[in-house]
């Protein structure tokens, strides 16, 4: 797989995984509109070698957990699949935000149930809101996730949509093995963070690595992949397994070619000429400029 290995906690997984969010329906609700293609999608992603899955009983909600359940139970022991609590759906398509014990607690055992295993290899507390980080405290909600790690629910801990200082307060209450926040080419805020969770052996997992729902666009990242006969999200994938060997490759798709296209995308080798021009989108100052 490209980029090789990384070991999450105990386990050793592919640098490049899969995040289900996308198998679900329209804006992360319902059922996909064809199940048995998420079906394929899943079973190619094992089939290449992926071993490291992400989702969330949110989505849907329960759709991407009751589809991995579906395709891959009972789960070849490599395979390592990370999912999220600290929100809930409304009605209308919302991401309410459900911190407190109690729903963190009800979170854990809906996963356990639509997953169909008696421990979640990692559970990521997501903090912040829909729109962003936001500053608070993660000490109740991490703790409560930390008891039920120690009540044998949970393998491991990480956060999600959190700021250096969340990190270092999470770290303060138990172990976190990764940390899972918006990072691309073109928004760049957690470089620093990066190379420090690097130097402690601490996985850094990008959501929206090629933009999410408004696709990376740049001038600079189009230039590069026209010169290697390749396509910008190749390129931008394959930027972020040069960034740092802790960052670990979640791209979604509902495709299976689409999915082989990253996964070939991503091996794409890029000289220091082209990561010197694609680190400058980053910085807003165009090599050359």
């Amino acid at each position: 797989m490209p980029g090789g290995t990384w070991t999450l906690g105990d386990t050793t997984v592919s640098r490049f995984g899969y995040g289900a969010m996308q198998l679900a329906g329209p804006w992360v609700m319902g059922p996909p509109a064809d199940r048995d293609g998420a079906l394929a999608v899943l079973r190619a992603a094992a089939g290449l070698g992926i071993t490291h899955l992400d989702t969330s009983q949110a989505y849907g909600p329960a759709v991407t957990n009751e589809l991995i359940r579906e395709a891959l139970h009972p789960y070849p022991d490599a395979l390592f699949v990370a999912t999220k609590v600290g929100a809930d759906r409304d009605g209308q398509g919302g991401w309410p935000v459900a911190r407190g014990p109690q729903d963190l607690r009800r979170q854990v055992h809906e996963n356990l149930r639509s997953l169909g295993v008696e421990r979640l290899d990692l559970v990521n507390l997501r903090m912040g809101n829909a729109q962003g980080r936001l500053p608070g405290s993660v000490t109740e909600a991490f703790g409560t996730l930390a008891q039920l790690r120690d009540e044998g629910l949970i393998r491991h801990l990480g956060v999600s949509n959190v700021t250096a200082g969340q990190v270092e307060q999470a770290r303060g209450i138990a172990p976190v093995v990764c940390v899972q926040n918006m990072y691309n080419l073109a928004h760049r805020e957690d470089d620093a963070l990066i190379d420090a969770l690097a130097a402690d052996g601490i996985a850094y997992v990008p959501f929206f690595p090629l933009g999410g729902f408004t696709p990376l666009q740049s001038g600079t990242l189009s230039a590069v992949a026209a010169r290697r006969g390749s396509t910008p999200m190749a390129v931008a994938l394959a930027w972020l397994l040069h960034r740092s060997p802790n960052i670990l490759l979640i791209p979604g798709t509902s495709s299976t070619e689409h999915l082989r296209e990253n996964v070939a995308g991503a091996g794409l080798e890029l000289s220091e000429a082209d990561l010197a021009e694609l680190d400058s989108i980053g910085t807003g100052n165009p090599v050359g400029a």
